[in-house]
């Protein structure tokens, strides 16, 4: 882990969605009291970082029915926007518990190719490492060599077992194969990595139908998550991946990565505002150590202007 804390790295990840907030909050107060016109342009402000026009609209009525006090200084404005941000995001701050019995706890982790799901994988695996679980990961991507290959480098790395099979191979076999192995050794976690090609819905629909009528035969409360990762850099597109994953694949959680380097972190409220899923962990940065579980409060003041 860098020598920077994960709040600090956290504030950093969150930096520019905070900056492009605060230059449209700019300028408002010293009023006697805000105009439609000034209330338009936060919620302008709103929608632009990401948050959604259902989230914005929110804020802006709360803003509304206090004109005088928040025309009075920026910090309650601030203030305002951080408590409205942080009623959307307490419900859903959820970390991923193991608590599976008989064990193992089967996570189906899903997501299209390139929101950093393999390597999101990892990460949880370390999380769970961590917390002193046995974990096993499951090569269940057949399509792509390079998934396959990356995740057994990843495993390797993290002195983890893995199961895996070849290219174009059966993933729901592999999968049944692994939960055997993973009971027999006494695994707490199977993390299971799914093909993410959206291309033809019907097709990944039927072969994630596939894995879990295998997992139920061996566990009928199998798998016991549904774990979709989502690259915050694609902002609003994000919202879509949800809602067609929702649909294919029954998704129980949110993994919400590459918070930083954006300024479309608003996105993690837009998706808990409007699906109200679980969000279990967020990814800021490279290494193992940079995906954790949050704080609502913590992420609410630093969109809102870092206010601790």
């Amino acid at each position: 882990m860098s020598g920077a804390s994960w709040s600090e790295r956290l504030f950093g990840g969150l930096r520019r969605t905070s900056e492009r907030l605060g230059e449209n909050l700019s300028g408002l107060t010293g009023k006697a009291r805000l105009g439609d016109d000034d209330l338009d342009r936060i919620e302008e402000a709103l929608i632009t970082a990401d948050l959604g026009p259902a989230m914005a609209a929110r804020i802006r009525d709360r803003l509304a029915a206090r004109r005088d006090a928040v025309a009075s200084g920026t910090e309650e404005l601030r203030r305002i926007v951080a408590d409205e941000i942080a009623a959307v995001l307490r419900p859903v701050a959820e970390p991923l518990e193991i608590d599976a019995f008989p064990r193992p706890q089967v996570i189906l982790v899903i997501g299209v190719n390139g929101s950093g799901k393999t390597t999101t994988i990892a990460k949880l695996a370390h999380l769970f490492q961590e917390q002193d679980y046995g974990v096993m990961l499951v090569a269940g991507d057949t399509f792509r060599a390079a998934a396959i290959g990356q995740l057994k480098v990843w495993a390797e790395r993290l002195g983890v077992p893995i199961m895996a099979g070849p290219e174009g191979g059966d993933a729901a076999g592999i999968v049944f194969d692994a939960v055997k192995q993973a009971t027999a050794t006494g695994i707490d976690v199977l993390i299971v990595d799914t093909a993410g090609r959206l291309q033809n819905k019907r097709e990944l629909m039927d072969e994630l139908e596939k894995i879990k009528r295998v997992l139920g035969r061996l566990n009928p409360a199998a798998p016991h998550d549904v774990v979709l990762v989502l690259d915050a850099t694609t902002g609003q597109n994000a919202l879509s991946q949800i809602d067609v994953f929702r649909e294919v694949a029954g998704v129980t959680g949110l993994v919400m990565t590459k918070l930083d380097g954006t300024a479309r972190g608003g996105v993690l409220v837009a998706a808990a505002e409007r699906h109200g899923l679980p969000i279990h962990a967020i990814g800021i940065g490279e290494t193992l150590d940079d995906l954790r579980p949050f704080d609502a409060d913590e992420i609410a003041g630093i969109i809102a202007g870092n206010i601790r």
